[in-house]
């Protein structure tokens, strides 16, 4: 019985060793802040091995990101050396035929006119500015002075500079020869359309491995749409349909490189019927071009993927019914030709010095 009383009072027979100070008597509570302070005095070790943690942790992050660095630098090391040197010169060039032809398509917008001769006449591998005019009236005195003023100012090169003249207006005119001509790569290009110069450039080396293809920036494809009787329907897709389908069969002559002599084909070898109906729609001798090289070459154009900007207001294309003229437009000529010239490709170029990834 004294036993248990002496358990329920606090009393302990035994001193534990090291509680001399208690005097033999045992208390919980006292036991909890002997403890509470031992724990405290091992808190410094334990911070001291989490903050240990952390840094060498960061440590393997950076390590881990300057390795990752290292490889991506060595890899684009590695493919700049694999890739397109667009300053390597072609076999197909030679120094007589150095360089490419501007030729503009204007029609009533002086303002762009001025802005788009002035760009073009900087990019250093502008060896000539042709504008081809269908207007009634010539261009006044007071145009031609100022644009040739902007052309030796921008340039470097001295560009030759000429308004080409065309009393009637009809579309057929961007794709008249043009005499005197240096060069064999023409770029032809809508009065509202900028290509910045490394871009244009880029694409010049694209069409230099393959000068008798069109090479451009604004691709678009066709596709069976259906058959009945026996004949064949094709739709005209926009962009949205390239960047769906991921294919296209054709590079409009809006932004685009072709060889001279397709200059010669479209005035005197492409079908009479197809001039007239160009002249009689106002629409079209892009596709009808695309068909004429397509034609000659049996091979797909090539797309040049590149930021180009569209200045001034909306062109044709924003006018309602537009895909529906174009649809037309591309089974009139099919039928005109007797067969389907355009091939469809998925292949693109692109300056990978520009690009993330290889």
């Amino acid at each position: 019985m004294s036993t248990l009383i002496g358990i329920r009072d606090g009393l302990s027979p035994v001193t534990a060793p090291g509680d001399g100070d208690l005097g033999g008597l045992y208390s919980p509570a006292k036991e909890k802040a002997a403890n509470r302070g031992a724990y405290i005095s091992r808190s410094p070790l334990l911070l001291r091995r989490v903050r240990q943690f952390l840094v060498a942790t960061k440590v393997k992050l950076l390590l881990a990101v300057c390795i990752i660095c290292v490889l991506l630098f060595f890899s684009s090391r590695i493919g700049s050396s694999m890739r397109w040197n667009p300053h390597y010169p072609s076999s197909v060039s030679s120094p007589s035929r150095g360089g490419y032809t501007v030729l503009i398509n204007t029609w009533k917008r002086n303002s762009l006119l001025k802005q788009a001769v002035a760009h073009y006449a900087s990019c250093g591998g502008t060896d000539a500015i042709h504008v081809v005019w269908s207007e009634s009236d010539p261009p006044s005195d007071s145009l031609k002075a100022y644009l040739k003023k902007i052309v030796l100012s921008k340039s470097q090169t001295a560009p030759n500079f000429r308004f080409d003249i065309n009393t009637e207006d009809n579309l057929n005119n961007r794709f008249k020869p043009i005499k005197e001509l240096r060069t064999d790569a023409i770029f032809s290009v809508d009065d509202d359309v900028i290509v910045p110069c490394p871009t244009l450039d880029f694409a010049f080396t694209v069409w230099q491995t393959a000068p008798f293809t069109m090479v451009g920036f604004v691709p678009r494809m066709h596709f069976l749409d259906e058959e009945k009787n026996g004949v064949a329907y094709f739709e005209y897709g926009g962009w949205w349909s390239v960047w769906w389908m991921g294919t296209y069969s054709m590079v409009l002559s809006k932004a685009a490189f072709f060889h001279r002599k397709y200059l010669d084909l479209y005035t005197y070898k492409m079908p009479s019927s197809i001039h007239d109906y160009v002249t009689r729609e106002r629409n079209c001798e892009d596709i009808a071009m695309s068909l004429l090289v397509a034609n000659a070459t049996g091979a797909p154009p090539i797309w040049v993927k590149g930021k180009i900007y569209e200045i001034g207001s909306s062109g044709i294309s924003s006018l309602k019914g537009h895909n529906d003229r174009r649809n037309k437009c591309l089974n009139d000529f099919i039928s005109l030709y007797g067969t389907v010239p355009l091939v469809s490709t998925n292949a693109k170029a692109v300056d990978t010095r520009h690009e993330w990834f290889w």
